[in-house]
Parts: C-alpha cells; structure tokens; sequence
C-alpha cells in the first residue's frame, strides 16, 4: 500500500477503517483485476450486496440494470443522505504490469471506480459498527458511468422516489493532485457532453472524373473548418463551449471519390442554454455547408449527460466537513470547473448535492498515482482509500447527528 500522506496522519484515519484497511484494498485490487464493462457489473454487484447484507444493509438490486442500494437506518429522525460510487470499467488493454493488472483482454479499471468502490464500502462497513448518527443512509452503487448514462437508468427505474435522500454526494479520483487533497466547487464543476454525427451525402465517381462527382470529402472538409467558427464567433467568449471534430471516415481508395463521409463530434458548456445554441448552430451550418457544395447532411444529435452542477449549500457543508477533520491545508485551493462531463449530474438534477475530487497523486506513473485516468498505465491509488473513506464517515455523522 502506498504511504498515506503527511496530512492524514494515523489519528485522522478511523480506527475501524485503519484496521480495516488491508481487507478493503485486497477488495480493491480484486475488483480491479476483474474489470467489467457498463451494465455487465454482475460480479462486482454480487460482492457489493454480499457484503452489504453480511453488515446489516437492507440491500435493493437492479436499479438502472446492475445498479443496487444499500439503506442502512439508525434512530428515528426522517433525515436521509445519499452516497454514489461508481462500479463500470473501461474497453482499455491494461498495460500497467501490476501482480493484480485485469484478467480480461480490452478491459481495465482506467479510471478508478473499483477505488470508488472499495471506498464506499469501506465507509459501509465501519457506519455499520457505529450508532452514533441519526436517519438514514442510502448507498449508491451505478453502473454504466462511462457514457452509456447508468446514473439516468437508475433515476428513471425511481431511484429517489424509493429511496429519498436529502442530499446526495459522490466523489472521483484526480491524478495530478497531490494524494488526499480533498477538492471543491459549487456551481458548475463539470460539462454537459453531447454526441453528434454527421453524414455527409455526395455521389461518387472516380478520382479521374471529379466533374461527374459531388465530392463529400471536400464538404465535409468545409464542413471541419467551419464548425471551429461556432466558438470563436458564434459564442459569449464568457462562456465555455467545445465543438471537437475527433473522427473522420469516408472511402477506401486512392482514386475513388467515395459516396458519402461521416463525421464524429463531442460538444460541451456548462451553461444548458450554451448547450441548446450549440445544437442550432450546428445544426444550421452543417446544412447550409452541405447545400452550398451540392450535397446533403444527415446529423444524429445524441444529448448524452447534462452539465454536473453542485448546490451550493451542498458543498459548503461538504467542504466545511474536510476542513474541520483535515485542515485547510488538504483543501485544493482555486479549482477551477473541469470540462469532462459525469453523469453523476443526472441525480444532482432531482436532488441537491456535491460531486468533489480527491487527489489520486502527482508524477507521471502508476506507482505514484499520477498517470491520468482512461490511460492504459493508470492505477487507482490505494493510500487514498482509508482517507476517503473516513471522510464518508465524518460527512454522515455530520449530516446525520442527533438533533441536526
């Protein structure tokens, strides 16, 4: 196990957790070299629910397909809280050497949830040995984070109407921070993510004859170019928006004008109406574009997650929560919003919450924790497991104290 770091000295980590701490990364590791894809999580759910119910959780399954909830009450307030880990990996050939590396080719946990895992039920186990809270605690264990929307599934199959929370909080490793540094933001802290795909429609011919063509390469090179002027003229430059060009497909030969190309974009803001202007603009220049040069345009606008917004409130008690255990020097200083997205957001759309980081560690290898994540070297690192965790303890018994 990684040392913990110098501000998370042995008294700040719970007894129960410290323990507890060779158990919870062996979990980790286990859960790490048996990576498995959205909506495949069954083996990870089992091990979640087996020992969920062993400690005393009321466990519910397949919520958002192999999504699950641990409730776990104590006394007899109507206060309720809610605490969301993430459990998919991703389609990525692991390539960190490691004596626990992923068993399964084209697989890993690049990203860290099986970390996010083991620390939720780490948090679990010790709030199960404890009385000292009042209301209930909902654990949230989602599937399907890496975009295929597991957090909208398990909102749509009721989540919060089964299980009411107050609040709810997540949280996610960040490599390049320094280990533990507890990082938060109110407000917008991450983008809304959309997929768009445009098929542009021409008609072929030979390379030879490119009167007898309408050339989609060359509209669909037009169309590129013109799509970088939607940023720089068509937005508020107060305003955050990305329109990135990250594929291009059409033909197979050096002298064939193929029949048509395909285009693939990802567009993000923070701000819906930003994002509900991307959409037109697009829209609107890509077949104007197509018209221009003779050609048609077929565009697939898929919404895919919303921008992740933190209450207010929500992260003021957060952050007060780590500042009073930790000591403002574990606080990451001046963050700034982060133009990933998370689908995290859709639960933060019905309920009032806080979504922070952690940092994972600095350096550029997996040894240190500093290796970003969806990159076939990275690691989740465990030194930040048993200070996460404990932080999930102390947020609860704030939230939850008696007479709160």
């Amino acid at each position: 196990m990684h040392p913990l770091p110098e501000f998370a000295l042995a008294d700040k980590i719970l007894p129960a957790i410290r323990d507890a701490a060779p158990d919870s990364v062996g979990l980790r590791r286990d859960i790490h070299a048996h990576p498995e894809l959205a909506f495949e999580e069954f083996r990870t759910a089992d091990l979640v629910a087996e020992r969920l119910t062993a400690w005393g959780y009321q466990v519910t399954r397949g919520l958002g397909g192999t999504g699950l909830v641990g409730r776990l009450q104590r006394g007899t307030a109507r206060r309720s809280i809610g605490l969301r880990a993430d459990m998919d990996a991703l389609p990525i050939h692991e390539d960190t050497g490691l004596p626990y590396a992923s068993r399964h080719d084209g697989k890993m946990h690049a990203c860290g949830h099986d970390g996010h895992t083991a620390i939720l039920l780490a948090a679990a186990r010790a709030l199960a040995e404890t009385t000292d809270f009042d209301g209930t605690v909902h654990l949230i264990f989602q599937p399907a984070e890496e975009g295929q929307g597991g957090g909208r599934r398990m909102v749509e199959d009721g989540l919060f109407e089964r299980f009411a929370c107050d609040m709810i909080f997540a949280l996610h490793n960040m490599p390049g921070h320094p280990v533990g540094q507890f990082g938060f933001l109110p407000g917008h802290f991450m983008a809304s993510s959309d997929s768009v795909t445009v098929r542009v429609v021409g008609k072929g011919g030979h390379g030879s004859a490119p009167h007898l063509a309408h050339d989609p390469v060359i509209a669909a090179a037009h169309i590129v170019l013109a799509l970088q002027s939607i940023v720089s003229r068509n937005t508020d430059p107060r305003d955050m928006a990305v329109v990135t060009v990250g594929a291009i497909h059409g033909g197979q030969a050096h002298n064939v004008i193929p029949g048509s190309v395909e285009l693939r974009l990802t567009v993000r803001a923070y701000r819906p109406e930003v994002r509900q202007a991307l959409r037109e603009r697009i829209t609107a220049l890509v077949r104007a574009q197509a018209a221009t040069l003779g050609v048609t345009a077929e565009i697939d606008y898929h919404w895919r997650y919303p921008a992740l917004i933190n209450d207010a409130a929500a992260t003021a008690f957060a952050r007060g929560v780590a500042a009073d255990w930790l000591g403002e020097g574990a606080l990451m200083q001046d963050l700034q919003p982060l133009t990933g997205s998370e689908d995290f957001s859709f639960m933060l759309e019905q309920v009032p919450g806080c979504y922070f980081i952690v940092g994972n560690g600095e350096g550029e290898h997996h040894s240190t924790g500093g290796c970003m994540v969806h990159n076939p070297g990275y690691d989740f690192n465990d030194a930040i497991l048993p200070v996460a965790a404990s932080y999930w303890v102390q947020l609860v018994r704030r939230f939850l104290a008696p007479g709160a």
